[in-house]
Order: C-alpha cells, then structure tokens, then sequence
C-alpha cells in the first residue's frame, strides 16, 4: 500500500492554528492547485491515487478539494487526522493568544499539560498513534492512498515508522506546505520512502 501524505497549504499565520477553522489564503490555495496539476500532468509518473482521506478542518479539507478537482477519485473527509487540539487558543491572533494564555505553545507544554480546554501533547500523540494505524486498516483495499492532514500528524507518523522517540520539546520536522511524504505500509514492510517533497513547485 502505497501512502502520500500532504501537509494541507498555507492558512493565515497571524492566527493560532491547531483546531482552527480559518481557511487557506491565495498562497495556499496557489500551491493546491499546483499540487493538483502535477498530479494529473505528464510530469507525473510515479504518484497514483486511487482515494483521498483529509482532515476535516477547514485548510485541509480545502486543500483536498482542490487537488481532487484534477484527479476526480472518491474522497472522504475524517476528524481523527486533525492537528493537535489547542482548545481555546484554535484561530485566535497569535497578539491576542499571548496576552491571554502567555505560556501556551505546543513547544512549552509539559508532556501531560492541556491547552485550555484542548489536549495534551501525550493525548494527541496517544491519539494520531491509534487512530491514523486504524485509518490505515480501515483503507486496506486501496492500492494508491492520499491523507492530507497536518505537520503535527506527519511529524508523529515519521517519528514511530523510525522508531524514534517522539516529544513536542523536540524540533518539529520542516515540511513545506502541500509537499508529499511517501511511505509504504505492507505485510513485509513498514517505510518512509522520502518526506517534504515539492515536485509540484519546482522549476
């Protein structure tokens, strides 16, 4: 099973992201487009996708829509590959957020500590770990799968196909907006083929 994972494009960065509901701006939606494009161009002889599954917040529900808008497959849109869950802070002016909540960032966060009225990094790790495996199973028919969801998502799924110890006091990998992270998950295997590319924004 060939899996294409794309980080959702850009959103407004003056506002917190995690749960939020703000949409993509032009850059974002730009880079979809040209994601989507790729894809279904000649320049294309590598990536297949037979069915797309995204996150359904808003940036990256917006983000597969617009790429299934030049590959025409089946698309479903499920809340268990969303960011992690910051709460009270989802969509709020990053001026505002600090002013408020001076000590929430992901990155400051104790291991076990909530946002307000979110989740802890522990949770949200403990979460994509299940939930993105059972998505997995659930879609095991489907040769050529593509999740679009976020860095944090990507970030843990990297971190346990290495088998490597994951922690939100860590540097989060660099992943461009709408790249591609390939892995490959089968009976014999579980590997990460390459992550972050941008064939699609390449000269």
């Amino acid at each position: 099973m060939n899996i294409y994972l794309v980080r959702h494009g850009d959103d407004d960065e003056r506002y917190r992201g995690g749960w939020s509901e703000l949409p993509l701006v032009e850059a974002g939606i730009d880079k979809a487009k040209k994601l989507g494009e790729y894809l279904s161009s000649e320049k294309n002889y590598e990536i297949k996708v037979d069915r797309i599954i995204s996150s359904d917040l808003k940036r990256a529900k917006m983000t597969a829509d617009i790429i299934n808008e030049k590959l025409n497959v089946s698309i479903l849109y499920d809340k268990r590959l969303r960011e992690n869950n910051n709460g009270a802070l989802a969509g709020m002016l990053n001026e505002e957020a600090i002013k408020k909540y001076p000590h929430a960032f992901f990155s400051t966060l104790k291991y076990n500590e909530r946002f307000p009225d979110g989740e802890s990094p522990k949770e949200f790790f403990h979460r994509i770990r299940k939930d993105f495996f059972d998505i997995i199973k659930e879609n095991k028919d489907v040769e050529n799968l593509m999740i679009v969801t976020h860095a944090g998502v990507i970030g843990i799924v990297w971190h346990i196909l290495n088998k490597k110890r994951w922690s939100n006091k860590r540097k989060a990998l660099k992943l461009p907006k709408t790249s591609i992270t390939k892995i490959v998950i089968d009976e014999n295997r579980k590997e990460i083929c390459y992550i972050g590319n941008i064939p699609h924004l390449e000269n």
